[in-house]
């Protein structure tokens, strides 16, 4: 389920709209900061595009967030001193989409995540795809009725592959407290999929 179209858009539009772009050209040591920075962080993208996306549960919102989140990390990369990229720049995207959600709680109600803009990576017939989007949106929904630190740990296990350590750097709670939520929404996605 990861996203990979809009990758180049989302980076060109990340960094044509950075507060560096006209220090770029007036100091060679801001050059290599920022290439440092796109080495570091560009990579990370795809990964910042699918957890805002699922925190926000908005596909253009989750646009706005990643931004934002890369714009907050450009500008506070000066103090960074290596580690897990990934780690670092998912918290980055995780407050920036919990900033986001109190500043419009009103109007994520009825927010969705448009399942139908998605790529589709596996070149089926139109009745495979139909039923494997059937699928997809089920498990979607069910993925969405989680409680957002239920979710959030999901999303960042299951579909970003961190490790128990990344999610807890990522979202600032001891590992156990990772592992027993992630236990938990695991075994609530099962009974709810017995369920129906």
């Amino acid at each position: 389920m990861r996203r990979t179209r809009g990758n180049k858009w989302r980076a060109a539009t990340v960094f044509h709209s950075s507060p560096t772009r006209g220090r770029r050209e007036r100091s060679s040591g801001g050059i290599e900061l920022t290439q440092r920075f796109e080495d570091v962080a560009l990579p990370q993208i795809d990964a910042a595009y699918n957890v805002a996306r699922y925190l926000v549960r908005d596909a253009t919102a989750a646009d706005d967030v990643v931004q934002e989140a890369y714009l907050r990390a450009l500008r506070g990369f000066a103090n960074y001193r290596g580690g897990d990229a990934k780690a670092w720049l998912l918290a980055i995207v995780r407050n920036c989409a919990y900033t986001w959600l109190a500043a419009h709680r009103a109007d994520r109600a009825d927010a969705t995540i448009d399942i139908e803009a998605l790529d589709d990576p596996f070149g089926e017939t139109p009745e495979q795809a139909a039923s494997r989007r059937s699928d997809a949106n089920a498990l979607q929904a069910l993925i969405e009725r989680l409680p957002e630190p239920y979710r959030e740990t999901l999303v960042l296990r299951e579909l970003e592959e961190l490790s128990y350590k990344e999610i807890a750097q990522v979202t600032g709670v001891p590992i156990g407290t990772v592992m027993s939520r992630l236990a938990r929404a695991r075994q609530w996605l099962i009974d709810a999929t017995e369920r129906t």
